[in-house]
């Protein structure tokens, strides 16, 4: 039924955790909690209070924290489920934003998403990710600074701040593919195989997971850019323009490098074929010299009367050892040319 809290996903870790990050002007408090029951006293304070969750597969979690802090039940389904499309929600009380944290996997060579969930209220922000392991250290470092805390006091700011460091690692994410795909170019150029094509495949595949992430993040802040919401403040509606410029040059890189995939596949394709005519060329020229040859030999066989070839005792093993030795030869000049 619709509102009914069901956790939808691969379950990433044994229990949830949760971290708080409390602070005013001159002020800090920073510590995990035990339960998430702690959290009601942060509700009507008036710090700033940020809460992280780390885990989503307890729904008991997630259904007290949205009693605490009053969210709607179809926020809290969204949040257990982990399949969701990119997208921002406004409700009466908060901004409800989903995007994905992209990562590349070292080990296996692909890219990871953690769906990251970020709920803003008055005074509080809360996020939900899936594991640990999230993007915001260096957020974290900035509250940390007495010095540049001022404007991370409102709640509409710290989560444009949250959303502005996910964007920055989507650039450096294919930023770091891109340099990688240029490479490729000269791997195509220089030397065209199937472990070549095979990479251009994958690159393919992830970009096109990485774009599945990143459109939809483009529609959800152009929409907070338009949003009409009383808890976005006029000072903070510039910064969000300008994360919107800062997801359109990543959509367009993005579909820069696909398309150079695509010229890649294209450059392959020609490769290999010119490859083939350069074979069909030479074994054209072999098929030449011998047609003649095979013409005349069809035609008077070997019927002479003196062949001193037959009465030689080792004529049978000297005629294997030389067409082994053509074939070896000939399979030897095919390695050579990269024929095979």
């Amino acid at each position: 039924a619709p509102g009914s809290l069901v956790f939808i996903g691969d379950q990433k870790m044994e229990e949830v955790r949760l971290r708080i990050i409390d602070y005013t002007q001159t002020d800090l408090v920073e510590k995990e909690l035990k339960n998430i029951d702690e959290a009601a006293e942060y509700n009507h304070s008036r710090s700033m209070t940020w809460i992280n969750i780390d885990g989503l597969h307890d729904p008991e979690v997630i259904q007290k924290i949205g009693k605490i802090f009053d969210l709607h039940a179809l926020l809290l389904e969204d949040v257990l489920n982990t399949g969701q499309r990119p997208k921002v929600e406004e409700f009466d009380n908060c901004l409800f934003v989903v995007m994905k944290m992209l990562r590349f996997d070292k080990e296996k060579e692909m890219v990871r998403a953690n769906q990251l969930s970020i709920i803003i209220g008055k005074h509080f922000v809360i996020t939900l990710q899936e594991n640990v392991g999230d993007v915001f250290e260096p957020l974290r470092q900035r509250i940390r600074n007495l010095k540049i805390r001022n404007r991370l006091l409102e709640s509409d700011y710290l989560g444009y701040a949250l959303m502005d460091i996910v964007v920055d690692h989507y650039q450096v994410l294919i930023s770091s593919l891109g340099d990688k795909i240029e490479d490729l170019e000269l791997e195509i150029l220089d030397e065209s195989s199937s472990q070549t094509l095979e990479k251009v495949n994958d690159f393919k595949r992830e970009l096109t997971y990485i774009r599945k992430s990143v459109r939809p993040a483009r529609e959800l802040i152009h929409k907070l850019t338009r949003s009409e919401s009383d808890l976005l403040g006029e000072t903070t509606r510039p910064f969000l323009t300008d994360l919107y410029d800062l997801i359109i040059q990543v959509v367009e890189a993005t579909d820069l490098y696909n398309e150079m995939l695509s010229n890649q596949l294209d450059i392959y394709t020609t490769s290999i074929g010119n490859k083939m005519n350069d074979i069909m060329k030479v074994l054209t020229i072999f098929a030449a010299i011998f047609i003649p040859l095979t013409f005349i030999a069809g035609i008077y066989g070997t019927n002479f009367d003196y062949l001193p070839e037959l009465h030689f005792k080792y004529s049978y093993h000297i005629l294997w050892g030389v067409m082994i030795a053509i074939a070896g030869s000939m399979l030897l000049y095919f390695k050579k040319k990269k024929w095979l």
